[in-house]
């Protein structure tokens, strides 16, 4: 299971240090893509396979379901590790995370998440601020 929040540089070529603990956990190499909330998921091949079938199962005949897959996808790319741990990130990637120098990595259950430092500050302090209102919505979900 990956989880921890560990700060990393992204570097002018595109490429950022994955901490060693996720790297073990990704395996030699790993699928990475636009994830939700403005940030990147990351996901070990056996787990995007996982997804990738549930993906399958969506309605081509539904509009939504088409564009999600579309958007999902054509962004996902294959990524391995450099000699010093390091992943190489496309410049869409980049662009779409609106990732700078500062980079916050997450880790969430069964994926990574790469998040540029100040969108991830701010994401984190609102669901500080709303953990309590937040979880009282979640239903089937108890500590």
């Amino acid at each position: 299971m990956f989880m921890g929040e560990f700060h990393h540089t992204l570097d002018t070529k595109g490429r950022i240090i994955v901490p060693a603990k996720f790297r073990k956990l990704l395996g030699d190499s790993f699928v990475i893509t636009r994830g939700m909330d403005g940030c990147l998921f990351g996901y070990p091949m056996e787990q995007w396979d996982k997804l990738e079938a549930q993906l399958d199962k969506l309605p081509l005949t539904k509009k939504d379901a088409r564009a999600f897959t579309r958007f999902f996808y054509s962004a996902a790319a294959e990524a391995e590790f450099d000699k010093q741990g390091r992943i190489n990130l496309s410049a869409s990637l980049v662009d779409f995370a609106k990732l700078n120098k500062n980079c916050v990595i997450v880790g969430v259950s069964d994926r990574i998440e790469i998040w540029d430092e100040e969108r991830w500050n701010k994401f984190s302090q609102e669901a500080e601020d709303n953990f309590e209102e937040i979880s009282e919505k979640m239903t089937d979900f108890d500590f």
